[in-house]
């Protein structure tokens, strides 16, 4: 994913075309894409906002978080529950979810499925 270009540019574009100058010759002057220029001048008439809006991100954890409470008591009465369980019950429930949308809602939790000595069910023969 590329870095938004600076809002300055963004402003000198704006103020080109609304000085008379047509999208595509602003774009042209300042060595940018006709579509961005085009899409800066609308959002701007549109919204009055120059600015580029925030890139990345999670955008679609609210499903998993609806579920939060369910999993988290998963888990707390079944703490060797793996992913892949979890994930089955998710889907019986209607929230199918992938098996990394899982490990990053625990990673939120900082709750980890590694195993440790206390967790072993049989020692060695």
């Amino acid at each position: 994913m590329g870095v938004p270009l600076s809002e300055d540019l963004r402003v000198r574009v704006v103020r080109a075309v609304e000085g008379g100058l047509s999208r595509r010759q602003a774009a042209e002057r300042f060595g940018v894409g006709v579509s961005s220029a085009i899409r800066w001048v609308d959002e701007w008439r549109r919204s009055g906002r120059t600015a580029a809006l925030a890139q990345g991100g999670d955008r679609r954890s609210d499903r998993i978080e609806a579920e939060a409470a369910f999993l988290l008591a998963r888990v707390e009465e079944t703490p060797d529950v793996t992913l892949s369980e979890l994930q089955r019950m998710l889907r019986k429930r209607g929230v199918p979810v992938g098996i990394g949308t899982l490990w990053r809602f625990f990673d939120r939790r900082d709750i980890s499925f590694k195993k440790n000595r206390a967790r072993r069910r049989a020692g060695a023969p």
